[in-house]
């Protein structure tokens, strides 16, 4: 491969999860953000399934031990079962424009769960870029109303539903924290694999598998609960909506998670992250040429900011 072969992948990688989004916050609008995830996890589950099975040799994870499945069943309950029914939910008020700028704090999670959770440290320069990401998020949600009085007389108004903003940062916090348990649930998994090398490279996929599995089970007692069980008939007979959330899963879960592996592989961890990082800066093109929602220089620059702010946790 040439020198930018990283670069290129993890460029991909970031057109990936803007499809995945904007695939995501449709099919939430036409099936239900529980469906839709139902649906995901159990397409997720498939296509992990079979990859395992041409890689490995086995339709599931193997040479796992409890810590492995703890660590990664608390993973996934804190990223799927909590993040993403916080995220599909905030695409149905706010969008997933601003879902995805949202999901930059996710960095700033991460870093508070791993010091507190792996004793990672939390240095000054990590303490600037939560500062600078948070920076990018007030300016794309935060301003005046233009005639409305009240704004003039307080100031500071914000531009979104408090409760989309606050799903959005249910969101980040679920990805960030689940990311900081998956971690600490695959170390686990290298020691039990050992030297299996066709394993190890695989482990990734592996603890997704495990992670999806407890996603699907929370979904489905939450459905359960709800007495939504039913709506999943509903959704299945929506030739649309299926679609849509069978080209996220694709995109996301399986397509975006291999291609951010290489990534990682063909250049630095930091200028991969950095680079799959600009889905909220990416997003606001096909955003407004087919949702034709209105984007302003401020929610721009903004979303640099916050792109910027998440880039300096891997590049300082």
């Amino acid at each position: 491969m040439n020198i930018y072969s990283g670069e290129l992948i993890a460029l991909s990688v970031a057109v990936s999860w803007t499809i995945t989004a904007l695939f995501a916050e449709t099919a939430s609008k036409r099936i239900g953000a529980l469906c839709a995830n139902i649906i995901r996890m159990g397409l997720a589950l498939v296509l992990l399934s079979i990859l395992l099975w041409f890689t490995t040799g086995y339709p599931y994870p193997t040479f796992t031990d409890k810590e492995t499945w703890i660590w990664l069943a608390a993973s996934g309950l804190t990223g799927y079962a909590f993040g993403d029914t916080c995220l599909f939910n905030s695409y149905l008020i706010i969008g997933s424009r601003f879902g995805q700028l949202m999901m930059t704090l996710s960095s700033v999670f991460a870093a508070v769960a791993g010091y507190f959770i792996l004793g990672e440290t939390l240095s000054w320069k990590v303490l600037v870029a939560m500062a600078v990401t948070l920076t990018g998020i007030a300016i794309s949600v935060l301003g005046r109303k233009e005639g409305d009085k009240s704004a003039t007389h307080s100031g500071i108004k914000l531009k979104l539903p408090l409760k989309g903003i606050l799903l959005g940062i249910g969101a980040a916090l679920g990805q960030g924290v689940g990311l900081v348990l998956s971690k600490q649930g695959l170390l686990h998994y290298g020691e039990s694999v050992g030297d299996n090398q066709r394993v190890l490279f695989m482990m990734p996929f592996a603890g997704t598998f495990i992670r999806a599995i407890f996603g699907l089970i929370s979904f489905l007692l939450i459905a359960m609960i709800q007495r939504k069980l039913g709506n999943l008939k509903l959704a299945f007979n929506d030739k649309k909506g299926l679609r849509d959330i069978t080209l996220a899963t694709v995109f996301g879960p399986f397509i975006g998670v291999s291609l951010s592996l290489m990534a990682v592989e063909y250049t630095s961890t930091g200028i991969a992250q950095t680079i799959m990082a600009l889905t909220p800066v990416l997003i606001l093109l096909p955003a407004r040429i087919f949702y034709h929602q209105k984007i302003t220089g401020r929610e721009v620059l903004g979303a640099i900011i916050s792109v910027l702010g998440v880039s300096m946790f891997f590049i300082l």
